[in-house]
């Protein structure tokens, strides 16, 4: 099932606000008054300032990019395409939900800002909902999976040291489906997704299920919040 533009057929749109309202953050309601918690496992703050990679997929890639845009320490967030082949990278092609594709972000971070373990708490508590199977909110398919895309073996230990974390805290009312898969390649998506939430705040489908995110993010982790 795939987006149209920023807005949605009549039916579509009705669908999306009450799933919205039924779950788009089901895991904040299932933890209300408890903080969500901190990586247990993680690398330390940088003593200097550098430059590493994580892609993370939680649905669209639309609200999940202005999340970490909205980060303090991500140098860059892009919206794109993991888990298939470069021939399939494009849109209309992984919306067929055949590609092995994941809609993804690519994010660059200052490690001496901000920790791997800390954008993966960024990513579970507000940008997206982990127990949810090839699906996320109104959108259907197996291209909008939850997966964390490692590119070490470090970011993989953290990443499984996390998601058991969460687990055993009972955070969420159904299991965590988040897949933590090695990353091969990232393919960036066309110009007309890039930074889309920014450019159609007033968009139905940004309003319903990508504003809430941002204004989540200000909320439990004022700290790491930026503006634009």
């Amino acid at each position: 099932m795939r987006k149209i533009y920023g807005l949605r057929l009549a039916g579509m749109v009705v669908a999306g606000v009450l799933t919205c309202l039924a779950v788009t953050f089901v895991g904040k309601a299932a933890r209300t008054g408890t903080s969500f918690p901190k990586p247990l496992l993680d690398q330390p703050i940088a003593a200097t300032r550098g430059r590493e990679l994580a892609v993370l997929s939680g649905g669209c890639f639309w609200g999940v990019q202005a999340v970490f845009q909205h980060t303090r320490g991500v140098l860059s967030a892009t919206s794109g395409y993991s888990g298939g082949e470069a021939a399939t990278a494009h849109y209309e092609m992984v919306g067929n939900s055949d590609t092995g594709h994941a809609e993804s972000v690519k994010l660059e971070f200052d490690p001496s800002q901000i920790t791997y373990g800390q954008l993966l708490m960024i990513f579970f508590a507000v940008a997206h909902n982990p127990t949810e199977l090839n699906k996320q909110g109104p959108d259907w398919g197996p291209q909008y999976r939850s997966a964390v895309f490692y590119s070490n073996d470090e970011q993989k230990k953290i990443a499984e040291a996390y998601i058991a974390q969460l687990e055993a805290a009972k955070l969420y009312p159904q299991k965590i489906v988040t897949q933590v898969v090695p990353l091969k390649a990232f393919y960036p998506a066309e110009s007309y997704h890039q930074d889309y939430l920014k450019h159609h705040q007033d968009s139905p489908y940004i309003r319903i299920n990508d504003l809430p995110k941002i204004a989540e993010l200000k909320k439990q982790f004022p700290q790491l919040y930026r503006e634009y």
